[in-house]
């Protein structure tokens, strides 16, 4: 089997499929990439047997067919310290197992393995499906996947819940200290159904849907628990998480009659100086409030360091002190774009939710909750 193909075009396309290599992987065949040839069309296949993502790349001057296992960390490194814009040849041995690629300054020989070795992409049968616009997916995935859990012992928080309707698709993420869900009313289904992201393939999701404006079909079953996400030359599929998302309805607060208006970038300024100087374990910050003025504070009594601030921002109710996580706090701010912010509270104890003042579309909804620690100075 021989080929040619271009060096950028081919690094382009397995940098963007190689976040969902293993790491451990238990099968040596799932650390290399699938070449396979067929139709002037080469399929370039990555795997960790729950997600697998595939691209595809149009050929000239083939030779023969076939499939073969190339070591990823190889092929990868080698076309990374290559020149841009130079043609490569492929010439392999389907029965002897060897590589050769060469290029008009070198010529480099690697042992691969048989194609049939690698594990087949699963089908899905009869999937239900609906189309999302690419910046739509990237901007929901983006804005709540910071939040998912890494609590191994809850693994139905470690992935982003999407519920579909006909009215909206929503997409949620919480690990229990914080939650984000951010809704779009551009996309609707006749079916209600939701379904578990897990968070590893929609990582890798997010990270090759920038820049990226067209739409992605989005294909799944339920009932076997897959996904498949397809767009320009691309292809995800992936298991979806199995088990119940938390009923997060329950602890977002209707009424918060509490509310401090201030300017992200100045809060969130203020958030990472003032908890520089909180206790290095629990990253505590006092936010004390009141129609006068706003002060933040940190202590940590075992280093004996101490921070004050005032802040400029509108507050209506009741004067109040309320805690958080400084470094959850700071994440929140950081994934928010509104210039100005509001802080909406009901007690010291309850949940707080952090909303823009302005969406960015009309069809866009974003919620942040955060959960408030209790205060021991």
């Amino acid at each position: 089997m021989k080929f040619i193909v271009s060096r950028d075009v081919l690094y382009k396309n397995l940098s963007a499929i190689s976040g969902v290599l293993g790491t451990n992987s238990t099968l040596p065949i799932l650390d290399n990439f699938l070449f396979t040839v067929e139709n002037e069309t080469l399929t370039l296949t990555a795997s960790d047997l729950d997600a697998t993502m595939t691209a595809t790349v149009q050929l000239t001057n083939v030779e023969g067919e076939g499939s073969v296992a190339i070591p990823s960390k190889t092929i990868l490194e080698t076309l990374k310290l290559m020149p841009v814009e130079i043609p490569i040849v492929f010439d392999i041995d389907l029965e002897a197992h060897v590589l050769k690629f060469s290029t008009e300054n070198g010529e480099y020989d690697s042992s691969c393995f048989p194609g049939e070795e690698y594990p087949a992409m699963k089908t899905m049968e009869e999937p239900q499906s609906f189309e999302i616009e690419a910046p739509i997916l990237h901007r929901a995935i983006s804005k709540t996947l910071f939040a998912t859990g890494n609590d191994e012992l809850r693994p139905n928080m470690m992935g982003v819940l999407c519920e579909l309707s006909n009215e909206s698709i929503t997409f949620v993420a919480t690990d229990a200290h914080k939650l984000v869900r951010f809704t779009n009313t551009s996309v609707k289904v006749e079916d209600s159904i939701s379904f578990i992201l897990p968070k590893k393939p929609i990582t890798q999701l997010k990270s090759i849907l920038s820049g990226v404006n067209e739409k992605v079909k989005v294909e799944y079953t339920v009932d076997t628990h897959h996904i498949r996400f397809s767009f320009a030359n691309i292809v995800l599929f992936s298991s979806l998480k199995e088990g119940k998302f938390p009923a997060y309805q329950a602890v977002i607060p209707k009424e918060n009659p509490n509310k401090f208006e201030v300017v992200r970038k100045d809060f969130h300024k203020s958030i990472c100086r003032v908890g520089i100087f909180s206790n290095q374990s629990t990253f505590q910050v006092r936010v004390s409030l009141s129609d006068e003025k706003t002060v933040i504070t940190a202590e940590d009594l075992d280093f004996s360091n101490k921070a004050e601030e005032m802040i400029t921002g509108a507050y209506t109710g009741e004067p109040m002190d309320i805690g958080f996580n400084s470094k959850f706090l700071r994440e929140m701010l950081e994934n928010l774009d509104s210039d100005v912010i509001a802080l909406e509270m009901s007690q010291p104890n309850r949940a707080a939710l952090i909303l823009p003042t302005e969406q960015d579309s009309s069809e866009e909804d974003l919620l942040m909750l955060i959960m408030p620690v209790m205060l021991n100075y």
